[in-house]
């Protein structure tokens, strides 16, 4: 006989379904709200001296003898004296030192004349790989560095909207997201949909389950020959916006449809995310060869696909693992330099933070033991550094 007690049932299963929808959404408004108190939107903290040094690469005795001059701004002080800079006044500072410091343009790493928007997908055929959890953090730690971001979701989900602060499935129910801008019928302009967040540079086009129309919408359209095809949709819609921005940060499904292809077909490079298991590498070859299988078909109908660079990122890396750190070796031994090197580390900072729908750069440095922090700060700043660096070679810039 079965014992399992069943939950009562009233009304049909869709019904119980949506009760249950809205029974959660109403309880996540409310977390939400008491998350950012007395806001109804996300903020972001001020930055110590410290990291201000480190984003600037400016030397903390040049930042104090800098903030006797009367062109450097003045900032909030905490109860010990210590200065503390929001993200507008660091970008303050970059601009001044690039007009009155030595070798000017290292404060200004974001294009040039000539330079073309760098859009970059981050990719992968299985969910839980960190694609959400790497865009955020790239995006936030280049809008901090001096870039101008935009941050895209390409995700139905739209983890990496909620990651803002909003409510897709209620701000976003209709309208007001990237699908507005690739839909076949009346698309409207990305600059219309594209929103300011709480972090200075940093911008979002934001996602919603509206995007799920766009899979079955280009199915259509491919049979009825509508212009322009997915190919060219989200290039078009970026070339309205493109001169806002040096980078574009894509979060992609974790499926190879038509709406991660029109997003790898916009792209000027990609990162790919792997967790160093075997289930996760097997998933991931499998995407690499539904990939290139799809990419030869595109090619053969659009021309050839031209990526400045093509990584991977080895991410929820723990290293006393001895199986993570075998398949993290067995990865570089196949896929050599194209493997980052350094990792993503899993740590309990992020997932705390995600809690609240923050990253560590949001975090109160308070909120969290130093050790930890700074552990995962190093690999977070560690991987954005080294990606940067293929960035800037995609402007044709020489680095170290």
């Amino acid at each position: 006989m079965n014992s399992t007690v069943k939950p009562p049932v009233s009304g049909s299963i869709a019904e119980t379904i949506a009760a249950n929808a809205t029974r959660l959404s109403n309880a996540l408004n409310e977390h939400m709200r008491n998350s950012f108190q007395p806001e109804s939107r996300k903020t972001l903290r001020k930055f110590q001296a410290s990291e201000v040094s480190e984003l600037t690469g400016i030397s903390m005795s040049n930042l104090r003898t800098r903030h006797q001059e009367p062109d450097f701004p003045e900032v909030e002080t905490d109860t010990r004296g210590r200065r503390l800079y929001s993200a507008e006044e660091i970008d303050q500072i970059r601009h001044i030192m690039a007009r009155t410091g030595r070798n000017g343009d290292a404060y200004l790493p974001g294009r040039r004349e000539g330079d073309a928007l760098q859009v970059i997908s981050i990719v992968n055929f299985k969910g839980g790989s960190s694609k959400t959890t790497s865009a955020i953090h790239l995006a936030q730690r280049y809008a901090l560095r001096g870039y101008r971001v935009l941050a895209l979701d390409m995700d139905p989900q739209a983890s990496l909207t909620t990651m803002f602060g909003y409510r897709p499935e209620i701000e976003f129910a209709e309208h007001g997201t990237v699908y507005d801008a690739l839909k076949y019928e009346d698309p409207v302009p990305m600059s219309q949909i594209v929103r300011k967040t709480y972090f200075h540079n940093l911008d979002l086009a934001p996602a919603g389950l509206m995007l799920s129309e766009y899979e079955t919408e280009t199915a259509y359209a491919l049979q009825h020959k509508i212009d322009p095809p997915f190919t060219q949709r989200l290039a078009i819609a970026l070339d309205e916006v493109e001169a806002n921005y040096d980078l574009v940060i894509i979060d992609c499904p974790p499926q190879l449809g038509f709406t991660t292809m029109t997003a790898l077909l916009a792209s000027t490079g990609l990162l790919i995310t792997v967790v160093p298991s075997m289930l996760d590498v097997a998933s991931m070859a499998q995407f690499l060869e539904m990939a290139g299988e799809t990419v030869r078909t595109l090619e053969e109908a659009t021309g050839p696909i031209d990526w400045n660079f093509l990584k991977f990122l080895i991410a929820r890396y723990e290293p006393t693992d001895v199986p993570q750190s075998q398949m993290a070796g067995f990865l570089r031994s196949i896929l050599l330099d194209q493997v980052l090197t350094t990792p993503m580390l899993k740590s309990t900072a992020i997932s705390d933070a995600g809690m609240t729908q923050q990253s560590i750069y949001e975090l109160e440095p308070s909120q969290v033991v130093r050790k930890t922090l700074d552990r995962i700060m190093e690999s977070v700043n560690g991987v954005a550094d080294e990606f940067e660096k293929s960035i800037q070679q995609g402007w044709g810039r020489e680095t170290d």
